[in-house]
């Protein structure tokens, strides 16, 4: 791995629940644990890693992955033969880019130039 990678880790894999106390009940008897809740989604954590289960009531699964740059991230796959499907834009922790690879996987290219914001 160089320091020339676009992709610096998986920040969160986002999952359908359609009542989110029901799933949150769920997997905590997983034994995840909730990091932040909002009205629609919650974060979920996992004791060996930093990245996040999001359950959320919105109906498509996401891959959030985490790159310095959502911007720049999203020129890397346009170069390298994927596709933006939604240039990059601001979001609470930084920029979002969605972009696709060549064989249609959508992914979220998120960067974290802001500060996380308090729960």
């Amino acid at each position: 791995m160089g320091d020339d990678a676009v992709i610096r880790k998986v920040d969160c894999v986002e999952l359908a629940v359609p009542d989110l106390d029901h799933g949150i009940a769920f997997s905590e008897k997983l034994g995840l644990h909730v990091l932040w809740r909002r009205p629609t989604r919650a974060g979920l954590g996992m004791p060996e890693t930093d990245a996040e289960l999001v359950q959320t009531e919105r109906p498509d699964p996401e891959v959030d992955l985490l790159v310095d740059s959502a911007d720049a991230g999203a020129r890397r796959f346009l170069e390298a033969g994927g596709r933006i499907v939604e240039e990059a834009f601001d979001i609470a922790l930084g920029r979002a880019a969605v972009v696709e690879d060549p064989w249609a996987n959508r992914l979220v290219l998120v960067d974290m130039s802001k500060k996380r914001p308090r729960v």
